[in-house]
């Protein structure tokens, strides 16, 4: 199968200065990333897409292959996944009538990530690529939200009203609330035909990599990134 590692590192970044290429443990941040899709068993390209100049060409000095630069526009805070991972995928068809058969998104603020759960997450998609659209890794919630309101013209409005049969679950003790996760961003994987499909990088059938809430740490703020150090 065709299977691109693609590694999204926008400019810009707010909460810690050019987070993307920090110094993290002697390498640039985002040289972590590359090496993990150069080291597993089953990734044939590696590509970054960006909007910096500066990330870019540090990303190439790191064997990544780095064929565009990616559009302002798509590089906002606001801006969404799909749209950088469909502006790839056109490029790459449009360019090198090149068309993978799926897509593994490693964000570069997970240094810490083990090639080895990577390609186990690979290995489980391309196992099950028929039934589903997408894999996404998640960590158990230890709060409900099924237990969750909303504030409205000064009432408390709970969110859920009935789940599995289960009424008025936000009066009802957690432990008989169905158990429910949260998406980690530690590793994506996508169906190329399923983004064009769908219009989504999720698609409609999601596979799930459940992980230990332990096991990843995602660097946002210097405090995550002095924990990560640690590890």
């Amino acid at each position: 199968m065709k299977i691109l590692a693609l590694i999204p590192a926008r400019g810009g970044s707010k909460g810690i200065p050019n987070k993307n290429i920090k110094d993290f443990k002697g390498k640039p941040l985002i040289a972590w990333s590359i090496k993990n899709a150069h080291d597993s068993k089953y990734i044939n390209r590696t590509i970054l897409s960006s909007d910096s100049n500066e990330i870019i060409k540090i990303a190439d000095s790191c064997y990544c292959e780095t064929p565009f630069v990616r559009p302002s526009e798509i590089s906002q805070d606001l801006s969404i996944d799909y749209e950088f991972v469909i502006h790839c995928l056109d490029w790459l068809k449009t360019n090198q009538n090149y068309v993978p058969d799926m897509i593994v998104q490693l964000r570069p603020t997970y240094p810490t990530r083990k090639t080895c759960i990577l390609d186990e997450c690979i290995a489980k998609f391309i196992e099950n690529f028929k039934e589903y659209d997408s894999l996404r890794t998640v960590i158990p919630i230890e709060k409900t939200p099924y237990k969750t309101y909303r504030i409205k013209n000064g009432v408390l409005e709970p969110l859920f009203e009935e789940v599995d049969g289960i009424k008025k679950p936000y009066d009802k003790c957690r432990q008989v609330l169905p158990e429910t996760f949260a998406h980690n961003g530690y590793i994506d994987i996508m169906k190329t035909e399923s983004v064009y499909r769908t219009k989504s990088v999720s698609g409609d059938k999601i596979l799930p990599f459940v992980m230990n809430r332990n096991e990843y740490h995602d660097i946002d703020t210097i405090q995550h990134w002095t924990i990560a150090e640690k590890m």
